[in-house]
């Protein structure tokens, strides 16, 4: 083998490596990070009072056609709940299905920077239908943040960073960790997997249990309030 082959061969290296650095800078706002061992800490979304100790923990995606229908049952359970357990979102963008939903997990967390997670969060679930077909839905997601009142400059520079794909990406780990299988969405009740009905009652007989559980305790939401809350969800 002479000189000419072995150069050759280093032209061809140097073209397969600009590639692949190419590939692995390319649609960074779409995808989340290869990297598995981020030490990020997972995001810290949550609201209700807690009184009672129990936290309800869901893990979605902002695409999934079937976080968008519970979207507005788990909006009735926690305001039902609202002094009595705590609710902690978190994100699992699965991007193999769904190509928009890390993207939209990039709104939330850069609103969330200018404290309007639960907004931008309800919103971008309430018009699905708007974004999630859209080849880059970047311009929608800008559009609600001019609608909530956000700095737009701040939320587009937030969007792109590595804080907010370094969070999301945390969120991933941290659900990775709880050997559960992946879906959307997946709920916890203080640890423990639960799957509920979409109706407001079948939540209400699993978080009533919950606090039983914790405090000794029945609660006193659900049984006058069931049939109210299922009619309402249908």
């Amino acid at each position: 083998m002479d000189k000419r082959f072995w150069g050759i061969v280093a032209v061809v290296v140097v073209i397969m490596g600009a590639i692949f650095v190419i590939n692995n800078n390319s649609g960074k706002t779409n995808t989340p990070s290869s990297s598995k061992n981020n030490s990020n800490q997972p995001t810290n979304h949550v609201e209700g009072q807690g009184a009672d100790g129990v936290t309800l923990l869901e893990y979605g995606d902002y695409e999934c056609p079937y976080c968008g229908e519970f979207a507005p049952i788990v909006k009735q359970v926690v305001a039902l709940y609202s002094q009595d357990i705590y609710f902690q979102f978190r994100n699992l963008p699965l991007t193999e299905i769904h190509p928009n939903a890390f993207a939209a997990a990039r709104a939330a967390e850069a609103a969330s920077l200018q404290n309007k997670f639960w907004q931008m969060h309800d919103t971008l679930y309430e018009s699905q239908s708007q974004w999630v077909p859209a080849s880059d839905p970047e311009s929608y997601f800008i559009q609600y943040a001019q609608q909530l009142g956000l700095n737009v400059n701040k939320f587009k520079q937030a969007y792109v960073s590595s804080q907010v794909n370094d969070s999301i990406t945390a969120d991933v780990n941290a659900f990775d960790a709880t050997g559960t299988e992946e879906a959307t969405p997946t709920f916890f009740l203080d640890g423990a997997q639960f799957t509920p009905q979409m109706t407001v009652s079948s939540f209400e007989q699993y978080i009533n249990a919950a606090i039983k559980k914790k405090t000794g305790k029945a609660s006193g939401i659900g049984a006058s309030t069931t049939a109210t809350s299922s009619s309402s969800a249908t």
